[in-house]
């Protein structure tokens, strides 16, 4: 195997370096970063040692000698000491205002791992004030393990204390929860109610043995909950907004898709930009149901219309649920065999697939035809499978419109159905961090799934084999968004309980082309994404050569600083 600067020597002799853009009046704007060991994110020319760059944009990538021949004599000189130079990452499916709302909260992500770690920080939450929504007491990023233990629960937040105070746990998925009986009141979600639900409306309660409601909600579950919280103020969403840029610049993040782009979202992005903080190129999705496609579509046109002013906001594409989450209790992700229940009997049950197949096509014909990306939430393999017919159909209708069109999460995949994202060229955004051997992964899933579903879990390496393009994708504040740590997770797939089958390791240079170029291309914009002659200078140095270091020492790299559009924004303390 060659080292990384052997790499660079055998490029360089193979080939010059890149095509220069002419000079500039703006000599003297110019800057060269040299004495570096460069990514480019362009497989073609993947390897460099100098960079210069002018104003917002590269505009010469290559060795040392030949980028100073197209410099101006005034030229800054910046040595990084043998750093690495990489392009910015790009996070192709992050909730980043979500996530800032979950700092400036109460988060009990990476805090709270037992039950009984859970009281105090509730208790500290309401006494801080942080987690007060009105007079809702919020918790965000709770363990999918604590909702198979409601009694505790209501042991501890349904009683004393909180008999008469509202109390709502969310799950770190994003689409469970837990409420209290007070919540559960004052929402109207009670025994009588439950009784009067469809089977299937009533999957996304938790109920126990006698009828009543145990607090447990996944996906639909949270519709009576939601309107009782307080939207948040332009005060609380422009703090939320600059706590996620903070965030991601501080892990080398340079640009991202927002999957889920309600009012309150693009507000966020708008204050933003109305005080001049938003650099970074944001690619916003509204959500759609598939129910009416025409009307939706149009209401997506007027949402497009109210905030194309904005500047380095793109509002081009649309989010759809296929299904919803496959960890027992929730079990709503769709599947191609139902889910065996508990005892092992034939009581079995499915996840609804959130689309009529034949609405859901019509949805895809008509917003290909419009220009707009389909961005598809699929956990189950049946979902995958659903979500990819509907996109065949509009290339089928429309011709191939070259448009990115994605499917994220993809928990379980066919095995037929890996060739088909080459095939209709569906860019698979993938969340590799959870791709290991854990209870998420093990205990609350496989003794449900059928074991020919089962085996087929976050298939990465096979749908990049059949030739599909992956992108690096977060979820956050799903998870945290830290591409080393999703970097690591995809190549060795470990966790507590070992390694989640290694056939599907990804190779470490394909996880950082993910988090790249592809990730550009998912968000159909070209001027990022690689370091190459007249993309914009989003720039982070690492602390370390991240492409032949160990596993162990590449998930622990540093950002030293983040530059965004040629401005510094972050720079290590």
């Amino acid at each position: 195997m060659l080292t990384f600067s052997r790499r660079i020597i055998f490029l360089f002799c193979a080939a010059s370096f890149f095509l220069l853009a002419p000079l500039s009046a703006q000599d003297s704007a110019d800057r060269i970063f040299f004495h570096a060991q460069v990514f480019t994110g362009n497989p073609e020319n993947p390897y460099a040692e100098a960079v210069a760059i002018r104003g917002d944009n590269i505009f010469a990538v290559g060795n040392l000698q030949e980028v100073e021949k197209s410099a101006a004599p005034a030229a800054e000189r910046i040595d990084l000491g043998g750093k690495t130079l990489f392009p910015g990452f790009i996070d192709s499916h992050s909730h980043s205002i979500d996530g800032g709302l979950s700092l400036i909260g109460a988060d009990a992500s990476d805090r709270v791992f037992t039950l009984t770690r859970l009281s105090p920080f509730v208790a500290n939450a309401k006494k801080n004030g942080r987690g007060m929504r009105g007079d809702i007491l919020e918790i965000q990023g709770l363990p999918l393990a604590f909702w198979s233990h409601p009694d505790v629960l209501n042991a501890d937040f349904s009683t004393a204390a909180y008999a008469k105070q509202c109390v709502l746990l969310r799950g770190m998925d994003g689409h469970t929860a837990w409420a209290n009986h007070a919540l559960l009141e004052r929402a109207g979600i009670t025994a009588d109610f439950l009784k009067k639900l469809s089977p299937t409306e009533r999957g996304y309660y938790g109920i126990s043995k006698i009828g009543q409601p145990n607090g447990f909600l996944v996906d639909a579950g949270m519709e009576k909950i939601e309107p009782l919280l307080p939207p948040h103020t332009p005060d609380e969403l422009l703090a939320a907004a600059r706590a996620a840029l903070r965030y991601n610049y501080s892990l080398g993040i340079t640009a991202w898709l927002d999957p889920l782009a309600r009012d309150e979202v693009l507000q966020a992005y708008k204050l933003l930009a109305d005080h001049g903080e938003l650099t970074s190129q944001i690619v916003a999705f509204p959500q759609v149901f598939a129910k009416d496609p025409a009307a939706e579509l149009a209401a997506v046109e007027k949402t497009r219309e109210l905030y194309k002013d904005v500047p380095n906001l793109h509002i081009t594409g649309i989010k759809v649920f296929a299904d919803g989450v496959v960890e027992f209790p929730s079990q709503t992700a769709n599947l191609t065999q139902p889910y065996k229940n508990p005892a092992g009997n034939n009581n079995a049950r499915n996840g609804e697939l959130l689309f009529d197949p034949k609405k859901f096509a019509e949805l895809c014909i008509a917003a290909d035809k419009q220009g707009l990306i389909i961005h598809v939430h699929a956990i189950g393999d049946g979902a995958v499978k659903a979500a990819l017919d509907g996109i065949a159909a509009a290339r089928q209708a429309n011709g191939d419109s070259h448009l990115p069109h994605t499917l994220t999460h993809e928990q379980f995949v066919r095995p037929e159905d890996f060739p088909r994202f080459r095939e209709l060229g569906v860019i698979s955004a993938l969340q590799l961090f959870w791709a290991e051997a854990s209870n998420d992964t093990i205990e609350i899933v496989k003794p449900y799934l059928a074991p020919e579903i089962y085996k087929w879990q976050y298939p990465a390496r096979s749908i990049l084999d059949n030739g599909g393009i992956i992108s690096g994708a977060s979820d956050w504040p799903v998870s945290t968004a830290n591409v080393f740590y999703a970097t690591y997770q995809a190549e060795t797939r470990k966790g507590d309980e070992g390694v989640l089958d290694p056939s599907q390791a990804m190779p470490r240079e394909a996880m950082f082309y993910a988090y790249t170029r592809n990730s550009a291309h998912a968000m159909n914009l070209d001027s990022i994404g690689a370091i190459a002659p007249g993309k914009r200078a989003d720039l982070i140095l690492l602390d370390r050569d991240v492409l032949t270091i160990s596993p162990e020492k590449m998930r622990n790299t540093k950002v030293l600083w983040t530059m965004v559009a040629g401005k510094t924004v972050y720079r290590a303390k």
